[in-house]
């Protein structure tokens, strides 16, 4: 999984996701070359929750059946 900034350079690449010690671990890559493992406690994840509403979970959940729309090309830095 990729996440991507608004003008569509990546910001961050998931790997893989895994659990340690009641925790969710995140791994993967910042910016194409410093690998992280984040790590999610049961604390942060209840308080990420607690940013979404009904109007974007619904949203989130119909996500999953559209196509991606083909992003526009990143523009050159200068």
């Amino acid at each position: 999984m990729k996440l991507k900034t608004s003008d569509g350079m990546e910001l961050m690449e998931v790997s893989g996701f895994s659990r340690e010690e009641g925790n969710l671990i995140i791994e993967g890559t910042i910016m194409g070359a410093m690998p992280v493992h984040a790590v999610l406690t049961p604390d942060q994840l209840r308080a990420a929750l607690k940013l979404l509403d009904f109007k974007t979970v619904l949203f989130a959940a119909g996500m999953l059946f559209r196509k991606t729309k083909a992003a526009p090309p990143a523009q050159p830095p200068f």
